[in-house]
Formats: structure tokens, sequence, C-alpha cells
């Protein structure tokens, strides 16, 4: 079953003369409403208190044949892209209450056009359900197909752009929520495939084996699922900066291995391939787009299972960089499927690059749900990759490298092990372990593990996020 996307256009014409059933219109502290309805209707709701500026807040009004819904949207110091997304998540649920099916956003006098990208993904990413596995009601409910975002200036790339990078994410939480039995590290390489415009190469066990890359091929020694290490070119149009490598981890079913987990929501491990579908699906966008960048994405797809077959506690292993590695703990998989794949990378031509995990648990003790992790080895790489997350709402918060932490990855009979046992700042040392393996290249290591899924934004509450596909795209558009 195919997701149905959104038909999203932007428009000159005013909300009255636009098809939509239903019109929202946004009102900012100490502000009227700028164009009313042909009987002041609107106005007077705010008049009458019933429709208020405050953040969020909708209310409801019929005239001129259509729904109209006044949305609060606070002050207007401060008012940015995300604050647009929420403000649009709150119109998206009322409108899908009153079953509208065309909404159309007037988009507010003197604000920049990402505020009308932001009302795009906003209402894009609200409206998404991942339902494929459920039994369909037997009145079908009415679904939101068009939007239309109405300004007195030509918004069209600004809604074009958005529109293109919405739909990737919610093609990310496709991958993301999809059962592990249905997303194998085979259907991931099957999905790469289905991109347009990029070039897929695809390696199996004995491809993993052949690179030299001993880490990622002891990870998947113990599942019967074949592994897939996914090699993904774009050479965009006029592209003449630097080669930008996107890693990402894609375990599509982490048990732990050997080093098993607790039973507890286990069932949220189909998670740990998230780091993995940003990457392939901001590369899509990018495509789509026609960025002119050159782009080659690595993702490291396995699952981690016990069995007869399985990487030991102690075992060592040799990575396609030389290093050997002890294997203290096996539910510390992550970095040992992105050492091998963050050097391939580098063999494809990186020259800059950024890996993308759901690496350590420590990251959601650290930072819970609003930021995301970041540690790099270049200053001026970090502060654009900061900066790609602040303009796209994917929020990063920056953890230190340092000789101390980097110690603690020495090995006792290996050059490194996996997993320190004393446990200590355990996704620094998560960081210091994969910048043994990035060489001279600028690198930024995000740790998505606290943001990847059950975020709890307005347009994101639930299941899958799509978190690291709208920060890579930006992060691709400034290079």
């Amino acid at each position: 079953m195919v997701r149905p996307s959104m038909r999203v256009t932007a428009t000159t014409d005013g909300p009255s003369d636009t098809p939509a059933d239903t019109v929202a219109v946004g009102v900012f502290d100490g502000e009227d409403v700028a164009h009313d309805t042909s009987g002041g209707e609107l106005q007077a709701l705010l008049d009458s208190g019933e429709a208020r500026r405050s953040f969020k807040h909708v209310a409801l009004a019929h005239a001129d044949g259509k729904r109209w819904l006044v949305v609060g949207l606070g002050a207007r110091d401060g008012f940015d892209a995300e604050r647009a997304r929420i403000a649009a998540a709150a119109a998206q649920r009322r409108a899908g209450e009153l079953g509208s099916r065309s909404l159309c956003w007037e988009l507010p006098h003197h604000v920049a056009d990402d505020v009308a990208g932001g009302l795009v993904e906003g209402t894009v990413l609200a409206a998404y359900r991942f339902e494929r596995f459920k039994e369909p009601p037997e009145e079908a409910p009415a679904v939101l197909g068009d939007l239309a975002i109405s300004a007195h200036h030509d918004v069209g790339e600004a809604v074009r752009r958005a529109s293109v990078v919405a739909e990737a994410v919610n093609a990310c939480r496709d991958l993301q929520n999809a059962p592990a039995n249905e997303l194998t590290p085979t259907r991931l390489a099957e999905r790469a495939r289905e991109l347009a415009g990029v070039d897929v190469e695809v390696d199996g066990r004995e491809g993993i084996v052949a690179r030299g890359m001993g880490a990622f091929a002891a990870v998947a020694q113990g599942t019967h699922e074949e592994p897939a290490l996914i090699t993904v070119r774009y050479d965009g149009p006029g592209a003449n900066g630097p080669v930008l490598g996107l890693v990402g981890k894609a375990v599509t079913f982490d048990s732990g291995g050997i080093s098993i987990k607790p039973g507890a929501k286990m069932s949220e491990m189909k998670f740990d391939m998230s780091g993995g579908a940003a990457v392939l699906e901001a590369v899509g966008a990018i495509a789509r787009l026609e960025l002119p960048v050159r782009v080659v994405a690595v993702i490291g797809a396995t699952e981690n299972l016990p069995s007869g077959h399985s990487v030991k506690p102690g075992d060592i292993v040799r990575t396609k960089e030389g290093l050997t590695v002890e294997v203290n703990n096996t539910d510390a998989e992550g970095r040992l499927v992105l050492c091998d794949c963050l050097a391939h990378a580098r063999e494809q031509g990186a020259e800059r690059l950024v890996d993308v995990a759901t690496l350590t648990g420590g990251i959601v003790v650290a930072l819970g749900s609003t930021y995301a992790g970041v540690m790099g080895t270049d200053d001026d790489w970090i502060e654009r990759v900061v900066a790609a997350g602040d303009a796209t709402g994917e929020q990063l918060w920056r953890l230190p490298l340092h000789d101390e932490y980097a110690e603690l990855v020495k090995g006792r009979y290996g050059d490194l092990n996996n997993a320190p046992e004393e446990r200590k700042a355990s996704s620094i040392v998560g960081g210091e372990f994969l910048r043994r393996f990035t060489g001279d290249v600028p690198w930024a290591h995000l740790d998505i593990a606290g943001v990847a899924w059950d975020r709890g934004r307005a347009y994101a509450e639930k299941g899958g996020s799509g978190f690291g596909v709208r920060l890579l795209v930006e992060l691709a558009r400034s290079i």
C-alpha cells in the first residue's frame, strides 16, 4: 500500500478565491485580522474572546462558503519556521476533526519565506499516519489531500522545497515504523534502488567481508538475514564543493546479541535503523531538489541477534581501517557497524563527514527528546552542522571530545574496546571510538537516540520522527 502524498501549492490568490474548503488565518499578539471575511466574522470572533492570539489556540468560524480557522501565533518576535510548524500542526488537527479535504494557509504579513516552508512541513508531517497493518474502518475518514499557501508574493520555491522535504521525512517515518520482519536490510536496499536520480551499489555478506569490514561483518554474523552495505551516490548539476559523506547506522532490529537486552521495550529496537533511514531519504530529497552538491551516502544495515554464530563478548575483530577491536559488549554494535562505514565513505571520496545513529542510551539521559548530541573534530564543520539543525528545528547540542575520554576506548588485548566497563561518559566514549575512523576529514557524529521516535513534537508526537532528514538536506543546501 502506497501512502498518498499531499498536493501542495503556492498561490498569490487570496484565500477566499482558492478552492480550499478550509482556511487558516494566523494572528499575532497585539494585531488584528489582516484580511477578514465579507461579514467581518473573524475579527468578531477575536473581539468576543472566542478566538485568541495565544500560541496554538484555534477557533472556528463559517463564512463565505468556507470554514475559517483563526490560529493564535503568539508574539511576532521570535516567530520562526519551527513555531510555524507547531501552529500548522494545531490547525491541521482541527481541520482533520472537521473533515476538511483541502486547506489554505494565509501567510502572515512580514515574515520570512521559511515560515511558509514551516507551515507546509507542519501540516504535512502532522497529517502523517502509519496504519498499513490495521483493519480499515467501515467508513473511510476524510483525508486532507490539498494544501495551499496564499501570499502576496511568490513563495513557490520555499513551498516546493518544504513539500519535498516533508514527504521525505514521512517516507523515513514509514521505514522506521515498519516492523522488523518487513523492514529487513534487503528491503532497505530495495528502497534505496527506488530513489530517483542516484546511483546505488549494494554489497551483501560476502562483499562486506571482501572489503575488509570485519567489525560490520561480526555484528551481522549472528543473523540469517543478509546484511547490506548500501552506497548511494548523487552528483548534482554544477556541483563544485566538497563531497559530502553521509553515514547511517541501520540495525533493523537490535536484540543486543549475546549481551541481550531486557525484554521491556525491546520491540522499540526496530527503530535502531533510524539513522540509516534518515540518511537514505535525505539523499532522495537532495536528488529531487537537484541541489548542486556531490553526496556519497553509506548505510550499514544488519540485524543484531544471538545465535550459535554470533560474535561473543571477548572476541577481537579487525576493522577496515586495520585497527583491532575487543568486543566487550555485543550490544555496543552500532559503533562496530559505523566504524567500517566511515572508513568506506572516506575510501569513496568523502571530504566532509556526518554520521547519524541511535548510538547510546546515555544521550537520552543527558538530552532527552529535545536535542540530539553532536561531537566532532572540526569546529567550523560542527558549527555548520549545528546551524543546519537550528534552521530546521532539529537542534543539536555539542558534547566535548578529550584525550582522557579517548584513553577509555583503548583495548587491553586489541587496539580498541567497544564498551569500556567503567561506563563513564558513554555517549562521548562512543564518539571517541568513531573518531579513530575519520582520518583527517572534518567529521560530525549525531547521536539521535533520544529524538528518533516518540519525540512529542506537535507534528511528530508518536512513532518514528524522521529526525535528521531536514537537517541533512539543509546542510547539503549550505555547502
